[in-house]
């Protein structure tokens, strides 16, 4: 089983019914409409996708959505828990629900040292024989994997293939290329460090922003990756204001809202399970003359 780490790779919402049940249907079809407009596989959820308030039968059930409505597509889930033997649980589930990869992430809320991070993260890709993305995100999850130790890893998992780097640092990406060389697969995880992670070698984009302008997206990095970096500026400076709100805390309300207005809401809704809610009054005004302003003067792709 193989992936072809390449193009623009959704990291999805979660969209909920109103009894903040997972709509199952609705998922479906927005992964459906991800492909049709481009995007080269599925990554559901992640952060982006409130996995930290879905159960584990929840992460299951979605998983098996995904692949039923796009069987010919790389679903590669997030795989995250609180204790390494959940991790472990989760994906061993998702090789068994036909996912095609896996994207691991260190445990939430405790980090440590890198022996113990190391030992969690190995544990979980000795679990199956899945194609695995490493996600380092040290801002969200006080974890920073060096080129050193992403090495260490790669030389002792053969399924370790591919790296979602996060860190908002552009120069990891070459320090990645340098120690790493051609050992894996380097892709860019920041919406507003996209073009600078493309311009350094990333090969994918897992994007938030992707949910709700795909099109977009996938023309942007296409031109990226073809080194027309001048050409992509057009796209990349109209989308900047869109691109920065995967960056703050409240990036599910906002790119949740991002999805609703770009679909005229047939394919998203701003339904979030609390802690989370949904955004109101001045907050919600602001980001919604943001988004209207970048679909009145979106370039066409």
């Amino acid at each position: 089983m193989s992936i072809e780490w390449k193009g623009v790779m959704p990291a999805t919402l979660t969209q909920f019914n109103e009894d903040l049940t997972i709509d199952h249907g609705l998922m479906a079809e927005h992964g459906r409409w991800l492909i049709e407009n481009g995007c080269s596989a599925i990554i559901p959820h992640g952060s982006l996708g409130e996995g930290a308030t879905l159960s584990f039968d929840e992460k299951v059930a979605l998983q098996k959505t995904y692949v039923d409505a796009l069987p010919d597509t790389p679903i590669i889930p997030g795989i995250a828990s609180l204790s390494t033997q959940e991790a472990v649980d989760l994906a061993k589930a998702a090789r068994d629900n036909g996912c095609r990869g896996l994207m691991v992430l260190p445990p939430y809320l405790y980090a440590s040292d890198w022996r113990e991070m190391k030992a969690h993260m190995s544990a979980v890709f000795a679990a199956t024989d899945l194609p695995c993305i490493l996600y380092n995100n040290p801002i969200a999850y006080k974890t920073d994997f060096t080129p050193a130790q992403i090495k260490e890893l790669a030389d002792e998992h053969p399924n370790l293939e591919s790296v979602k780097e996060s860190s908002t640092d552009p120069r990891r990406v070459a320090g990645i290329r340098e120690v790493c060389g051609d050992r894996v697969v380097i892709g860019v995880g920041v919406d507003d460090c996209a073009l600078e992670g493309a311009a350094m070698g990333a090969k994918f984009w897992i994007t938030g922003v992707g949910d709700a302008f795909p099109r977009h997206n996938v023309k942007l990095w296409g031109l990226a990756q073809e080194g027309k970096i001048e050409e992509a500026m057009e796209i990349y400076l109209w989308m900047l204001p869109l691109l920065r709100m995967d960056t703050v805390v409240k990036f599910v309300q906002l790119i949740k809202l991002q999805q609703q207005l770009a679909t005229g809401g047939k394919l998203g809704n701003c339904r979030v399970r609390p802690p989370r809610l949904e955004l109101e009054g001045a907050e919600l005004a602001e980001a919604t003359a943001i988004i209207e302003k970048a679909l009145a003067n979106a370039p066409e792709v």
